[in-house]
């Protein structure tokens, strides 16, 4: 079973991706930002297959965590989806080290489309 971080401020958001991903069988670990999701991969005795996060976030933003992530041998393969409202040149003027992009809103089929592509290919 693969495994996803999932990093969302938004509760609601985070409640129905992380269903939805449950549904598809995978499994999935919720944080609600960049500073909780590291302290969840530190717990954890795998690293998730998969980082999905938002941006934007209090605490430490979607920005922060990818770095973080980059700077550990230990999940610097991990690939990540960033995910935001703003456009991707926005995110991209600080950070281009993700595998995908998903402006909010977005589908559920191409959200499910993108995460079986990228699990699909690890």
């Amino acid at each position: 079973m693969k495994t996803i971080l999932l990093v969302e401020d938004e509760f609601g958001i985070a409640a129905v991706l992380g269903s939805i991903l449950e549904e598809e069988g995978y499994r999935v670990l919720v944080a609600a930002n960049g500073r909780q999701a590291l302290n969840r991969l530190a717990e954890e005795a795998v690293a998730p297959d998969l980082v999905v996060t938002d941006f934007m976030m209090p605490v430490l933003d979607g920005i922060g965590l990818a770095r973080a992530l980059r700077a550990d041998p230990a999940w610097q393969d991990i690939p990540i989806i960033m995910m935001s409202a703003v456009p991707e040149l926005t995110v991209k003027r600080d950070f281009t080290d993700y595998v995908a992009y998903l402006r909010k809103p977005f589908s559920v089929p191409l959200f499910l489309h993108r995460v079986a592509a990228i699990l699909s290919e690890g």
